[in-house]
Parts: structure tokens; C-alpha cells; sequence
């Protein structure tokens, strides 16, 4: 397995590997194959190694005792950043990189499961960097992003749509859904739109005006 290099101006979205949860081995092919532009968090950098695909950058503040060297000669020509901030998660380092080199869109994979601490602090960055670049979280369960105020996506009859907030997202309304919302809101831990769905065929749209607002396609 190896990642697919013909980077088109940044167009494309962008790969950061995380250090949580393996995903299926299709999933991980399918995202390589359309993410040219491969950034690896840290420790994952072994777990990347062990199934043979090739990364262009790795990051983190190496507090696990990677050993540099021997990666970069593994890894030939990847770029290595260390990043030491104990303010940040590597996460959020790796996102701030991906910004500040021009990058608009990434999807971020191995960030849930095993440690429910990371995977929540995971989930939080999505929200925090949300106005500068599009961002999308999958595993084998879940494809979750951080909607803006005005969202719009076709979707088939019957697609699981679950809508969380983080704390709370105020005057939400929503068109297409089977249980729709009107100038509502919700909020974690008082009311959620979990395990929503499409009423038929075509565009959803969901609209608020403050809070931050997840939606998570989901399936068992």
C-alpha cells in the first residue's frame, strides 16, 4: 500500500494520519489514493510503516522517542517538523501547518477510538479551526465535519443524519430531514438530532446562526 503523489496546486484535500483507531484497510486505500498530500502525528509514523505507505511529512513533539534519523532514511524524501508545543494538540499543530502552507480542505483519519480523551479533544479542534479550513473526520462508522452556518448536500432517501452541538448552537433549522428543525436549539447533554435521516432523494439544508454544530453521518 502506498500514497498517491500528483499534488494539484492544493486543490485536493490533504491526509493527516492520527494515532487512534486503525481503520479497514479499503478505507485507508480509498483516502490515500485521493488525499496526495500525506501528513503523519507523531508515534503513527510506525503504524504507517508496518503496512508500507510512504508519507510526505511527519510532525509531533516526538516525546515518544521516535528515532529521526532512522525514519527519515525509511521515509526518503519526507519532511520532518518537530513541533514542541505543549499548548497543542498535534493535531491542532498539524491543521495550523496545513493552513498556514495554503492547504483548504484535509481529511483526518485514525483520530477516534482508544483513547476517548484524544477523541474528544480531536472533535473539538475540527470546531476551532472551522472558518479556515474544511475539515473532515472518518473512521469505518462515522464521516463527521463541523457544518457552517448555512449548510446544503444532496443525500440519498434514508441516510442516517445525526446533528450534535458542542455545548450549544441556537436558532437551527433544517429542510429534508424526517424530523425537521424550526428556529430551534440544541444542546450536549439537555437535546441532540441523533440518528436523524433523509425523508426522500435530494438537498438537505441545515442553517444556525451561533454554536458550534456537528454533523455526523453514522451507520452501525
Amino acid at each position: 500500500m502506498s500514497s498517491h503523489h500528483v499534488v494539484r496546486d492544493k486543490q485536493e484535500p490533504a491526509l493527516i494520519i492520527a494515532n487512534g483507531a486503525a481503520c479497514s484497510d479499503e478505507l485507508l486505500g480509498q483516502l490515500l489514493e485521493w488525499n496526495p498530500f500525506i501528513m503523519v502525528l507523531d508515534k503513527a509514523i510506525y503504524r504507517i510503516q508496518e503496512k508500507g505507505i510512504k508519507a510526505d511529512l511527519l510532525l509531533g513533539d516526538f516525546d515518544a522517542g521516535i528515532d529521526i534519523e532512522k525514519i527519515r532514511q525509511d521515509q526518503y524524501p519526507i519532511e520532518i517538523i518537530y513541533a514542541p508545543d505543549q499548548e497543542k494538540t498535534d493535531l491542532e499543530k498539524g491543521i495550523e501547518y496545513l493552513i498556514a502552507q495554503g492547504h483548504r480542505t484535509a481529511n483526518i483519519l485514525w483520530a477516534t477510538g482508544l483513547r476517548a480523551d484524544h477523541t474528544l479533544n480531536n472533535l473539538s479542534s475540527m470546531a476551532k479551526y472551522k472558518e479556515q479550513i474544511e475539515l473532515v473526520m472518518l473512521d469505518d462508522w462515522s464521516k463527521i465535519f463541523c457544518l457552517k452556518p448555512y449548510f446544503e448536500k444532496w443525500y440519498p432517501a434514508n441516510s442516517p443524519i445525526s446533528i450534535l452541538p458542542i455545548s450549544k448552537a441556537n436558532n437551527i433549522t433544517t429542510t429534508g430531514l424526517k424530523f425537521n428543525l424550526y428556529n430551534e436549539s440544541l444542546e450536549l447533554g439537555v437535546r441532540t438530532s441523533s440518528s436523524n435521516q433523509t425523508q426522500d432523494d435530494g438537498f438537505i439544508t441545515i442553517n444556525h446562526q451561533s454554536g458550534d454544530l456537528f454533523l455526523m453521518q453514522c451507520h452501525d
